[in-house]
């Protein structure tokens, strides 16, 4: 019982670690999608056209070793 009971502790601390971690990058990834978008009037689908872009080119370069 005391076992069990010490494993769920552990489990339960492993996950909420993981929570915070990912809560937390979330919100700095969102507050920097806002500040760029406020500063510099770069949209999310701008990002993400560029992210696209540069996995693109990526992969033709791997392709044409």
């Amino acid at each position: 019982m005391i076992a069990t009971l010490i494993v769920a502790w552990i489990v339960f601390i492993i996950l909420w670690k993981l929570l915070k971690a990912t809560v937390s990058s979330a919100l700095t990834l969102a507050a920097i999608v806002v500040l760029l978008n406020i500063g510099f009037g770069i949209t999310p689908q701008d990002i993400w056209h560029h992210i696209n872009q540069f996995a693109q080119t990526i992969s033709q370069s791997q392709s044409s070793k």
